[in-house]
């Protein structure tokens, strides 16, 4: 049974070896591939045109700020290495209190 592609062309499966699928099963997802990466640079473009269209790059419309958060804690023998007190507590930090050290001592003053 033939399958009939938008072409017109009329693509035989049923006469096809394993081989010979598996290799169309590949063109085929090497096609997808390439109209999709076309699509996304196409859908770029537009994004640029539109962005510069109203006096702004994409840049800036999509540049995310993330604040970093000052040091409030540092390493007792190591002092380059900091913590903000946000998030997991790094190891040296740990390390630190498992060894019966103070929180407080290592604050930033």
């Amino acid at each position: 049974m033939g399958q009939e592609n938008e072409t017109g062309m009329t693509i035989y499966l049923d006469g096809m070896s394993p081989d010979e699928l598996k290799a169309l099963q590949i063109k085929v997802e090497e096609a997808i591939k390439a109209a999709e990466a076309e699509r996304k640079k196409a859908a770029l473009a537009a994004a640029q045109a539109a962005a510069r269209e109203m006096g702004f790059s994409l840049e800036e419309l999509t540049a995310t700020r993330k604040t970093l958060s000052a040091p409030k804690y540092r390493h007792p023998e190591k002092p380059t290495q900091t913590w903000s007190g946000r998030g997991r507590r790094p190891k040296w930090f740990k390390d630190a209190l498992a060894r019966g050290r103070d929180e407080a001592s290592m604050r930033i003053k």
